[in-house]
């Protein structure tokens, strides 16, 4: 028995851990505060719950009046100390404090009552924690649940009958729960609120046990022993009688313990219940209770463990997802931000290389719009015969030219050419826009990024300071790329002109004439028919330079950024880390506040868990 008694004394304090680390219910699964037993006191207004719970415990402390006096869920969990100990109680909300008065636990109940619903008739859900320390306890979970009532009274909302009925259904449908019905005797069992919920949430009766208060009140000449014996509304458990304190023990503040052995006079010298005297009284309901929490948790261990393993698992599983903690030192420190660093350079070559989306907008730079570029510019206006007319003539000075406009030819391509420069450094400026929004994408899918903000700023910066400097070096090669095709013209393609059969001038595209000696003597040095061809030679030569252009720049473009970005994107930002001193390496890993408070909750949590399999182990295998 020793064993099973340190067992549930076990239970009990990884209820109140639980508890302290807010682990106690809610989500999908199954927490494991609500996998271990309790016990949820139940019954109707006035029917005597709470004299019920003072008499277990031993001392006067609850909020007594007329009405609803419980109007939040009272979770009450006593521990058993030496008997040389003085008894004490701590509150949830106020842990640091000890209150050895229970006048003061009383006031103390009221005033953090009233911080929710305020001094009104209302209720609440969230739970006060309240735990006793005393000799005079066995190891329990009690839960004190608002009284049901049938009618709304005045200052309470219409639905507040429905409000308390759902509320104590919340606690007594876990199949965790057992049910403590409080019926009085002094009224007819089958109109027990306490009866009528708990048949419908336990119909096997297998989590309920009845508790009949104000045996003493009863009419004189009738007795509730058809209750008790079960013949009236039977339960798989014993049904126990409880004699409340009289109005007058309580305004004496007659103590508990004396209430006790008062109340076991009564039964062993009632003529009614002597024979019964043994399994009668609140001290003999509290070791029942107690007794049958140790069977119940025995038989749930295997449960629980399986419960408490799956979660390890699961916080292990929370911690590996967020990090765990970096080590201090500034070798540590350093080999984990190379590490982030690698694993965001990883996702980002993966965005370039079709691992995941993004890359393929670069290509679309090259197909798309880097040609759609091209088409738009405007050499039709630069090669009219009237702007042909004013170049030929500008460059030839004061005497026209005697066989072909040599210097025409090459101020008009020149000309042209220059017009390449804009969709060059336009391509480039617009896949330096794509790497940057990847560098972006990158940071936001880099897991292992989120919980370090400052380094994410640090490698944003850098990034975005290569992909600078990767820009301005492609922009001065595509740029020296159309400077190349004005200082040094192709002319082999001019030669192949002259050596061709003359076209008709008004042919689209054509190329240049072949001269003849007596073309040339017969024609105007300046007739429009002469001028087209000079246009359609030159925009012939440009067409050609177009599309060299068209395949040369994006080779410079991918060369130069994209080729460095996926080599050398943080090459410098390395270095620089490399000298930093322990203090700055320390600032970068300054995590998200947020997120290292979850960390120590999980943290806290899974040493919990941990601790309660281990020794939970120890006290009931062993």
């Amino acid at each position: 028995m020793a064993r099973l008694e340190s067992l549930i004394g076990l239970v009990n304090r990884i209820q109140r851990a639980c508890t302290v680390l807010g682990d106690h219910g809610g989500g999908d699964g199954m927490s494991l505060w609500e996998a271990l037993p309790t016990v949820a006191v139940v019954g109707g207004q006035s029917s005597g719950k709470s004299s019920v719970l003072e008499s277990v415990v031993g001392r006067d402390f609850l909020p007594r009046g007329s009405g609803i006096v419980t109007r939040r869920p009272l979770v009450l969990q006593l521990h058993q100390i030496e008997a040389n100990r003085s008894e004490y109680a701590e509150f949830l909300h106020c842990p640091k404090k000890k209150f050895t008065d229970f006048a003061s636990v009383r006031k103390e109940i009221s005033d953090e009552t009233d911080r929710i619903t305020g001094k009104t008739k209302q209720i609440s859900n969230i739970p006060i924690h309240l735990s006793i320390y005393s000799p005079n306890v066995v190891n329990l979970t009690l839960i004190d649940l608002p009284g049901l009532t049938k009618v709304a009274v005045e200052g309470q909302p219409e639905s507040i009958v429905e409000d308390i009925e759902n509320m104590v259904r919340s606690y007594v449908e876990k199949p965790n729960c057992i049910i403590l019905a409080i019926s009085p005797a002094n009224q007819d069992i089958a109109t027990s609120d306490a009866i009528k919920l708990a048949r419908e949430v336990d119909p096997s009766g297998e989590r309920t046990f009845g508790v009949l208060t104000k045996l003493d009140l009863m009419d004189k000449g009738t007795n509730a022993l058809d209750v008790i014996e079960g013949r009236s509304y039977r339960l798989q458990h014993p049904w126990v009688g409880i004699v409340n304190r009289s109005q007058a023990d309580i305004n004496k503040n007659v103590d508990m313990i004396a209430a006790r052995r008062k109340e076991q006079e009564y039964f062993e010298t009632s003529p009614e219940y002597g024979h019964l005297a043994h399994k009668m009284g609140s001290e003999y309901l509290a070791k029942l209770l107690s007794k049958h929490l140790e069977v119940v948790i025995r038989q749930r261990i295997p449960s629980i463990i399986a419960l408490i393993n799956k979660t390890i698992d699961e916080l292990n599983a929370e911690l590996d997802r967020i990090g765990r903690p970096i080590g201090v030192d500034s070798g540590a420190q350093l080999y984990t931000i190379l590490e982030l660093c690698r694993a965001f350079d990883r996702v980002f070559k993966e965005h370039l290389d079709g691992g995941r989306p993004g890359g393929d907008r670069i290509y679309k730079v090259f197909d798309h719009q880097l040609p759609a570029a091209l088409k738009k510019l405007p050499f039709d206006r630069h090669l009219s015969v009237k702007n042909v007319q004013k170049v030929v003539s500008e460059a030839d000075g004061y005497q026209p030219h005697l066989i072909a406009p040599e210097q025409g030819y090459r101020r008009l391509i020149d000309g042209s050419i220059v017009y390449f420069k804009g969709p060059a450094e336009a391509s480039v400026d617009a896949v330096h826009f794509v790497l940057k929004e990847l560098v972006r994408k990158s940071m936001a899918e880099t897991e292992e990024l989120k919980r370090f903000p400052t380094l994410q700023s640090d490698i944003a910066a850098a990034s975005t300071e290569a992909l600078e400097r990767f820009r301005d070096e492609s922009r001065k090669t595509v740029t020296r790329l159309v400077e190349m095709e004005s200082s040094y013209l192709t002319v082999e393609f001019f030669r192949k002109l002259n050596s061709e059969p003359e076209r008709t001038p008004n042919q689209a595209g054509s190329k240049a004439d072949k001269h003849s000696k007596e073309t040339v003597q017969n024609m105007d040095t300046f007739g429009d028919n002469y001028l087209r061809r000079i246009a359609s030679n030159v925009s012939s030569y440009i067409n050609m330079v177009c599309e060299t252009l068209r395949l040369s720049i994006p080779k410079a473009v991918v060369h130069c950024q994209v080729r460095e970005a996926k080599r050398n994107l943080l090459n410098l930002f390395y270095t620089k880390i490399g000298r930093q001193e322990k203090e700055r390496l320390g600032a970068m890993l300054d995590e998200d506040p947020a997120l290292m408070e979850r960390r120590t909750n999980i943290a806290k949590r899974l040493e919990l868990y941990k601790s309660a399999r281990d020794e939970i182990d120890s006290v009931a295998w062993k």
